[in-house]
């Protein structure tokens, strides 16, 4: 279906601010104020996209517009459910309701730039020449793309960019990077004897446990933040932390990543079926992240 470039705009602009309402009917009014046109243009427009089938009417108090499926087929939008969002910054600021749908790489064989068109959801009209663009991680192979806006199409949604950086976040499972030995400490160990078991087994942290049961984990600086307060006969079940976030072997170092930011913490317990496999640390996830950054 061909459609004017105003009604693309309208129809474009409805999606955007639908979709950052999520799921709230859409006010002519609010379509006419991030496009700069006046309401009535709007509601003419409206009309026009009624018939074609594109919109369709909400009545009531809250009642406004909204896109009919055949509309975001129109537009080339996938609807499909379960899709998942692509984060957006425009100058390090996260954009709220705004998505990619779809990108397209252009002078690949250049030497001097890489150009890409992202087609987008959501309101782009902030974004400006020049302006500095991130996107992503992408949800399957984990893409992100830095680069600066050169143009804006806004019938079509869509931010013309010249790439300056790309990079997949590692995939390897978090079990590659966990030591084939699990170190324990026992719950009613002293300091001095996890210190012992600690250097002896050349690690920096272990796991303390309660017979067959998972109690916390300790490391040296737990070790050395009780010595330097003054608590040398403290024993370890006063000092472990017990809020043991664990991920399952076959699980991705990015999510490890995931969870060591989320939760705030400096290592993750690994597992195998539930069974304790290793810990990785935060330093762990940060340095493999440094080595693809660098790539």
């Amino acid at each position: 279906m061909e459609l004017t470039p105003i009604q693309k705009e309208v129809l474009t602009a409805l999606i955007g601010i639908y979709h950052k309402k999520e799921g709230v009917a859409v006010k002519g009014e609010e379509i006419a104020e991030l496009i700069d046109r006046n309401p009535g243009t709007i509601r003419n427009q409206m009309q026009s996209l009624k018939v074609l089938g594109l919109v369709e009417g909400m009545p009531g108090p809250k009642g406004g517009y909204k896109a009919t499926g055949k509309a975001y087929e129109t537009l080339s939008i996938d609807t499909t459910e379960g899709k998942v969002h692509i984060p957006v910054k425009r100058n390090g600021e996260l954009l709220e309701g705004v998505t990619v749908e779809d990108l397209h790489l252009k002078a690949l064989r250049s030497p001097v730039a890489c150009h890409s068109t992202l087609k987008m959801i959501g309101n782009i009209r902030s974004f400006k020449e020049g302006d500095e663009i991130e996107m992503g991680p992408t949800p399957v192979n984990k893409l992100i793309i830095y680069g600066k806006v050169t143009g804006r199409d806004d019938s079509e949604n869509i931010l013309l960019i010249e790439i300056e950086k790309m990079l997949t976040l590692p995939m390897m499972p978090v079990g590659e990077f966990v030591s084939s030995k699990l170190v324990l400490i026992p719950l009613n160990s002293s300091i001095q004897e996890a210190s012992r078991i600690l250097v002896e087994s050349g690690v920096q942290r272990a796991l303390v446990m309660n017979r067959d049961k998972v109690e916390g984990i300790l490391s040296f600086k737990d070790i050395g933040k009780a010595i330097a307060s003054g608590k040398l006969h403290t024993r370890v079940k006063e000092l472990v932390k017990k809020d043991v976030i664990s991920i399952e072997s076959d699980e991705s170092i990015y999510e490890a990543a995931k969870m060591v930011d989320k939760y705030n913490i400096g290592s993750i317990l690994v597992t195998e079926n539930g069974v304790p496999k290793g810990i990785v640390s935060r330093a762990d996830v940060l340095k493999e992240f440094a080595v693809y950054s660098r790539a």
